[in-house]
């Protein structure tokens, strides 16, 4: 009485799809499949090391500019 069978599992199923339809539960199929995705992509981001890729520093000196053509 605890647990529930296959049949009880198999009529809860009709009665969803027959509630919301079979392109609705699909969508809601990819749109959860593509947050996971997402969540996953932002793990592994973050596991890397954040460090500057190529970055290259430029020293001068401004001096002030004169027109000398007057």
């Amino acid at each position: 009485m605890g647990s529930f069978s296959i049949w009880h599992w198999l009529i809860v199923l009709l009665v969803v799809v027959l509630i919301f339809g079979t392109k609705k539960l699909r969508n809601i199929g990819s749109d959860l499949g593509g947050a996971v995705k997402g969540f996953k992509e932002g793990m592994k981001g973050e596991e890397e090391p954040s460090r500057p890729q190529d970055t290259k520093t430029i020293e001068g000196e401004v001096k002030d500019k004169t027109n000398s053509n007057s």
